[in-house]
């Protein structure tokens, strides 16, 4: 068996912890293709199967879930922000909307003290994004 592999950077998400099952699944979905849009050099080689049937890529390293209230949210935003880190962010008003533009209208009408987040994906180097999560603890 071979060592195992460590990573300098770290994928995550944070969820706020009173999402419904189909809300964190959602979410985090949509935030996950935030980073690989952003960043797709995170993603690694198709695969493919004995029968030679191709499939997509996927990252390369793994994606770790965090949760935690709306108040850990808020301060681990602003500490990514204040980090330098692109982050991708969902909103409570994107789940009454159908589409990209209205998601984007929808973020773009309100100031960013006044994001009502759900949760966020970040990528950076390890101990950045640790920093970023204080006070969070892995999503069960």
């Amino acid at each position: 068996m071979s060592e195992p592999i460590r990573f300098d950077t770290k994928i995550a998400v944070l969820l706020r912890d009173d999402l419904a099952t189909w809300q964190r699944l959602n979410v985090t979905a949509f935030l996950v293709s935030g980073v690989a849009g952003a960043e797709p050099e995170l993603l690694g080689e198709e695969y493919s199967d004995a029968d030679g049937t191709r499939y997509l890529p996927m990252f390369r390293q793994p994606v770790l879930v965090f949760a935690g209230d709306r108040g850990t949210l808020t301060s681990a935003h602003a500490r990514a922000l204040a980090r330098g880190l692109r982050i991708s962010i969902f909103t409570q008003e994107l789940f009454g909307t159908g589409n990209d533009r209205d998601n984007r209208a929808a973020v773009r009408a309100v100031l960013r003290e006044k994001l009502d987040l759900v949760g966020l994906a970040l990528h950076g180097p390890r101990n950045v994004v640790d920093k970023v999560l204080k006070g969070t603890s892995l999503h069960r």
